[in-house]
């Protein structure tokens, strides 16, 4: 990345315990330096690696959940084989008191890395004191502990504020537009269930991804200490940098939609199947079809239909949702 990267934006004032519901709905990043300083877990992380260890030890469940490892070749890269038909890593099976114990001793550089824990179910009681105040919003609350590890670049459907409890991170995003020039790998085969970039943004092969030239003009930069945050928009890209050799990442995750609405991708994915191999003349008009129905979706759209009579053009709720899934999985599998 470009010594020139644009910095994040900072956002300062917020407070903690409650959050305005402006910053929960912002649509551009911003890092909160100092918003969880006042946490004992963020404290201990600031003091040592081993203060943070004692201090999460405290909390560590017994039980399992996913470890993924990683051999030293891969420099802490969550990625592909070379040949891109198989992953990188290995998954094993191990609790998280027993992960904090092997991260205190000595290592043979493997990547050790437990991503995406539910908070509560892996650190019961931690929240009570280290915790950030939504309001009634319910965001869920995963955990991240590892070595020195490298998450691809990815987007993901919710929007996130993530807290830096221990190490260091350097967080580098760009703008949803961008995906053409990231250079997306598949969509199925995926390192941990998100599409990711395929370029290496620690040394990006610009004779390979040309046209990342042009995402790094618009990336933007920050590193993160313990007790500070930073705010992912909903579908932002991002790459996450563990700095040191023992780092905890803290991230609440929540959407703007109702709760009946299912993920955008499967949308892709049904528009793939059913869209993209169209003769070219057929393809534009659905293109105006899905613009007319849900791009540019209005008031107007169904105002000519009685309104107990819209279905789908209507209003939906929960039942409508289950009908509507119960028709596409119906159609789907015929």
């Amino acid at each position: 990345m470009p010594e020139a990267a644009t910095p994040i934006e900072e956002v300062a004032g917020i407070d903690p315990a409650a959050l305005p519901e402006a910053l929960l709905r912002r649509d551009q990043p911003c890092v909160l330096r100092g918003l969880t300083t006042h946490w004992p877990s963020s404290r201990a992380g600031a003091a040592s690696a081993s203060e943070a260890i004692a201090y999460l030890q405290r909390f560590a469940s017994a039980a399992p959940a996913m470890v993924t490892l990683a051999p030293p070749e891969c420099g802490g890269r969550i990625f592909y084989r070379d040949d891109m038909l198989g992953l990188g890593f290995r998954h094993e099976r191990a609790s998280l008191a027993a992960l904090l114990d092997r991260l205190q001793r000595p290592g043979d550089g493997t990547t050790l890395y437990m991503g995406s824990v539910a908070v509560d179910a892996c650190l019961p009681g931690f929240r009570a004191d280290n915790d950030l105040g939504f309001g009634e919003l319910q965001p869920l609350a995963s955990a991240w502990v590892g070595n020195r590890t490298r998450i691809p670049t990815h987007q993901d459907l919710p929007d996130n504020i993530a807290c830096v409890v221990a190490g260091h991170r350097r967080v580098t995003l760009f703008p949803p537009q961008q995906l053409p020039n990231l250079y997306v790998g598949p969509l199925e085969l995926t390192p941990a269930g998100q599409p990711v970039s395929l370029v290496d943004p620690a040394s990006p092969d610009l004779a390979r991804f040309p046209r990342y030239a042009e995402a790094m003009c618009h990336a933007r930069v920050a590193e993160l200490a313990p007790g500070d945050a930073v705010l992912i928009p909903s579908m932002w890209w991002h790459h996450m940098e563990a700095l040191d050799d023992f780092n905890v990442l803290v991230n609440y995750w929540w959407r703007q939609s109702p709760a009946w609405m299912d993920t955008p991708m499967n949308a892709l994915m049904a528009a793939i199947l059913s869209v993209r191999d169209l003769p070219p003349a057929q393809r534009e008009i659905w293109r105006g079809v899905f613009d007319h129905y849900v791009f540019d979706a209005g008031a107007d759209t169904a105002a000519h239909i009685p309104e107990a009579a819209r279905g789908m053009l209507g209003d939906i709720d929960q039942r409508l949702a289950r009908e509507l899934r119960a028709r596409l999985l119906q159609r789907l599998n015929r």
